[in-house]
């Protein structure tokens, strides 16, 4: 099938020709014109012997009037026609483009719900791991022993949630006492408290919240690309205990969004034009389908207020966006799901 966007370049191109072309013949019979004026003045001062002359003279001024009529007519009606079709041809362009940014816009708040959904079941799991007797006695016992107990706890959980890099147990001022990965991952005894997942999480009132941190590099996870969450560990595993440490996740967030903006459902002439995006509260890329500008790039949306839309750039590209939506307990972080195409 024609690329309707083809057949309306088209449309301008023959309006284009067709212009330029019936210009061409008015300025080529303006000229003859001239010529005719000229040899009905040279036959009328050649007298009798510039009758017959003037005779062929008034022929050419008649058939010049006659070009001029058709080429008028011409303009109107075929310069007509193709305006009309032009202009027909843009308003279905604009209307395609309309109905497909809608598409993708619905498309991008798919993207954005599965990360909220996934999100949301690691704010699940940092609250009820935090209340687990290993991780809990690990700071109310203090004991070398105790600690043990609790990496070798974080691993066995570890081994089964594949998509962590590391759990970590906090003492009350910032060390870590415990770790899931504690063989390749030497962080014990190191301090963190100026974190600010750790000084957010002692500050929790219950064991029913937890902080969600944007996407980060952390040096001592090798900078990789993490999604934070922690939550206060309080004494006796209760909820409303006081705080005696914290626990802190970190989701393997680069190999996992990833996935999410590259299995967007897009047709392969769609993919070489087309970047997905995922685009955090500060216009930060966090996830892209090309892998580019992560944590660096600036892509500044123009929402107008809107929670899901689309619009067109001045260099004729359409961005489709769509707010986080959130899902049961967690509300986003205020990231957008963002599609962005190229013309056709």
């Amino acid at each position: 099938m024609s690329n309707p966007q083809q057949i309306v370049e088209l449309a301008h191109e023959v309006k284009r020709l067709a212009a330029g072309k019936i210009g061409d013949i008015n300025e080529i019979n303006r000229e003859t014109t001239f010529l005719a004026l000229n040899a009905l003045i040279e036959a009328a001062r050649a007298g009798d012997a510039g009758k017959g002359f003037a005779v062929v003279a008034n022929q050419v001024k008649h058939v010049s009037a006659r070009i001029a009529d058709v080429t008028t007519g011409l303009n109107r009606e075929l310069a007509g026609a193709l305006a009309r079709l032009t202009e027909l041809g843009d308003s279905m362009i604009s209307r395609m483009r309309s109905l497909d940014g809608q598409r993708c816009a619905d498309l991008a708040l798919n993207m954005i719900d599965i990360i909220d959904r996934n999100l949301y079941e690691r704010s699940c799991d940092v609250r009820w791991w935090a209340t687990d007797s290993a991780v809990v006695e690990s700071l109310s016992e203090a004991s070398p022993a105790a600690a043990a107990h609790a990496c070798n706890r974080l691993a066995v959980i570890l081994d089964s949630y594949t998509v962590y890099l590391d759990l970590w147990v906090v003492d009350a001022n910032g060390v870590i006492v415990a770790n899931g990965r504690h063989a390749t991952n030497p962080v014990r005894s190191r301090s963190v408290s100026d974190a600010r997942w750790f000084t957010e999480a002692m500050k929790t009132k219950s064991g029913t919240q937890y902080v969600a941190s944007d996407i980060e590099s952390v040096p001592l996870l090798g900078n990789a690309q993490v999604a934070t969450y922690s939550t206060a560990i309080r004494e006796g595993g209760t909820a409303n205990g006081r705080p005696v440490g914290a626990l802190v996740i970190f989701f393997d967030w680069a190999p996992q969004a990833s996935a999410v903006v590259k299995s967007v459902r897009l047709s392969e002439q769609e993919w070489a034009r087309t970047r997905c995006l995922i685009v955090d509260s500060r216009s930060r890329v966090i996830a892209a389908s090309d892998g580019k500008g992560l944590l660096e790039e600036q892509f500044r949306l123009n929402t107008d207020g809107k929670s899901s839309g689309c619009y067109e750039t001045p260099q004729g590209n359409v961005v489709s966006f769509a707010a986080t939506p959130g899902y049961e307990t967690y509300r986003g972080l205020g990231w957008f799901g963002v599609i962005c195409q190229q013309p056709a």
